[in-house]
């Protein structure tokens, strides 16, 4: 069966989105990418410091509340529309809920192809991008980059402490089919 969806887990800053530019640039079909930042982008500016909708707090923790879940279902059943009707989808994702946030896409998405891809990074090095990127509380990477994969099932594992996000994505797209 071909992989219809590749979804990736990892911590914030832990070069998620870098390999999914090189995906994109090296996979043969045209795959469309969307990501929990899109999600969060799209959602309405009062949500985006709401208890019902999404907080960062200062030592890099997020919290997410009941609005946030509802309009996170519909983005996932929309997303998993899109492949059942033949685009091929990477996510770019951080399950903040561990194997709670796998279950919720595992939920949704039924029998479709999908390979499942754990980004990890050693929290160090990810908290030194995050403070390079400047657009993310200080402390989410180092938070996220363990509980991020606590009971979570992969497929593929990579780890960009020391592997550009070409050489990963290639590891990646070897393993489509």
């Amino acid at each position: 069966m071909t992989t219809q969806m590749i979804i990736l887990n990892g911590g914030s800053s832990s070069g998620k989105s870098g390999i999914v530019r090189c995906l994109q640039a090296v996979l043969p079909d045209p795959w469309l990418a969307f990501g929990c930042d899109s999600f969060v982008d799209a959602m309405p500016a009062r949500m985006q410091a709401s208890d019902e909708g999404i907080t960062f707090a200062a030592d890099g923790g997020v919290s997410v509340g009941a609005d946030f879940r509802a309009l996170e279902a519909a983005w996932t059943e929309g997303v998993v529309a899109m492949a059942r009707a033949g685009a091929r989808i990477i996510i770019d994702d951080v399950f903040l809920g561990g194997a709670g946030s796998q279950q919720r896409w595992q939920k949704a998405l039924g029998d479709l192809p999908v390979l499942w891809v754990g980004v990890r990074c050693e929290s160090t090095v990810a908290a030194g991008r995050e403070v390079a990127r400047g657009d993310r509380v200080q402390g989410m990477a180092a938070l996220q980059a363990d509980v991020v994969h606590a009971g979570v099932f992969y497929d593929l594992e990579v780890d960009t402490t020391h592997t550009e996000s070409l050489a990963c994505a290639r590891t990646i797209a070897a393993r489509v089919s």
